[in-house]
């Protein structure tokens, strides 16, 4: 995997392709994929990743496939765990 720039993570790929341009609102949003507001606010705000279930829903919900968000959460995940790993390898240096 490139060490460049992050990723993108899945929950703003949500935002802005899809919520964002259809005008939809958390509230809405997570009406129709049937989750609570509290739960697809932190996934648009990045707090909290995409798990399999979410996938599907979000899949159904907007003719994707699951394995396109899993795939964006596993990419970004690996990031950011090699980001920490590379801290924590400068540290030990040290």
């Amino acid at each position: 995997m490139k060490r460049g720039m992050a990723p993108v993570h899945p929950g703003i790929v949500l935002k802005r392709l899809y919520m964002e341009p259809l005008e939809i609102n958390i509230t809405q949003a997570a009406n129709k994929l049937g989750v609570a507001s509290k739960t697809l606010s932190q996934l648009v705000n990045g707090h909290m990743g995409v798990s399999a279930e979410m996938a599907i829903r979000l899949s159904k919900a907007l003719n994707t496939t699951p394995q396109l968000w899993m795939n964006m959460q596993q990419g970004y995940d690996l990031w950011v765990a090699e980001k920490r790993q590379m801290i924590f390898m400068l540290f030990l240096l040290r």
